[in-house]
């Protein structure tokens, strides 16, 4: 378990937005993604995800880790197929914003979520590092305790909401990591994936990746950084994070160009030049294809279910 400690305490942890929401009309959607890790609550209706369309219990948690593709149906009854693409165009059309005391309506289909960044020094998303899929979280009072607290501040405008939130998210990874080491869950995954975090040449690698999305981020050079040879840094990767050192840097390319959309206003072009992309238009494509949407639709919301 000292591994763990270590890691949660290199963890960078930030919150990005939560809500509670009612359901207005069901709603599959085929391929739901998002950069950030989202983590919700079932107060009532019916939430399925994947392709077992797996039920979530009432009261109980979906976590969908961050960089995640899968299908997820809110609302009971006739049910309406989308692509992630056209439901962040329709959005308003399913989902309405609503406050803690229609949660408790059982009248109303309803769930709460919170989207989350959570990185290990800094440079790697943690949850999606260790591959593991969407799973349910049972039995967790203080999840939900600590859902309650994040929407609650978000909701306030007493001081000190800002640094509450930023504490109970911290309390929310923390409780996620410990319910899946206390049940045991994806044991294989674990023991293959966090080796990594303990070899201080692929930190390396990380960092220097981080501060240079816009620069040479060759083989060459990344051997270079972790002292050794070009051809076997490409190996050396994939043997310890189970993904080549170009599929990982466009993934953290492409995280950047999303944070840069949501949080300034940059042109397209501009973005793309800024996290390494010369060409605008092969940019833009490989933006569509990692996230189904394009740019400017990214650009015009924070979060799936933002509404």
């Amino acid at each position: 378990m000292e591994d763990y400690n270590k890691i949660i305490e290199a963890l960078n942890v930030n919150f990005k937005n939560a809500n509670n929401i009612r359901i207005t009309q069901p709603i599959t959607i085929e391929n739901y993604y998002d950069v950030d890790n989202t983590i919700i609550r079932l107060n009532s209706g019916e939430i399925k995800y994947g392709k077992e369309k797996t039920l979530v219990p009432k009261g109980h948690f979906l976590f969908i880790p961050g960089g995640k593709n899968v299908s997820v149906t809110f609302g009971t009854g006739s049910v309406v197929s989308l692509s992630n693409d056209d439901f962040i165009s329709r959005k308003e059309s399913y989902f309405e914003s609503i406050d803690a005391d229609q949660t408790k309506n059982e009248n109303i289909e309803s769930f709460t979520f919170v989207n989350f960044e959570a990185k290990v020094f800094d440079s790697v998303n943690f949850f999606a590092s260790l591959d593991i899929p969407p799973f349910v979280i049972s039995n967790s009072e203080r999840i939900n305790t600590v859902m309650d607290m994040i929407i609650n501040e978000k909701n306030s405008t007493i001081p000190g909401q800002e640094r509450i939130i930023k504490y109970a998210t911290d309390i929310l990874v923390v409780g996620l990591i410990r319910y899946v080491l206390k049940n045991q869950l994806f044991v294989e995954q674990l023991a293959t994936n966090i080796t990594y975090f303990k070899d201080p040449r692929l930190i390396d690698i990380f960092a220097y990746i981080k501060e240079n999305l816009d620069g040479d981020l060759s083989n060459k050079k990344l051997a270079s950084v972790a002292n050794v040879s070009e051809d076997y840094v490409g190996q050396y990767f994939k043997m310890l994070t189970g993904i080549n050192p170009q599929d990982y840097i466009e993934y953290q390319r492409m995280e950047r160009a999303v944070s840069l959309l949501r949080t300034t206003k940059k042109s397209i072009r501009e973005i793309g030049s800024e996290v390494g992309y010369k060409d605008t238009a092969y940019f833009c494509r490989r933006f569509k294809m990692m996230f189904g949407i394009p740019a400017g639709k990214m650009r015009r919301r924070e979060s799936l279910m933002n509404v």
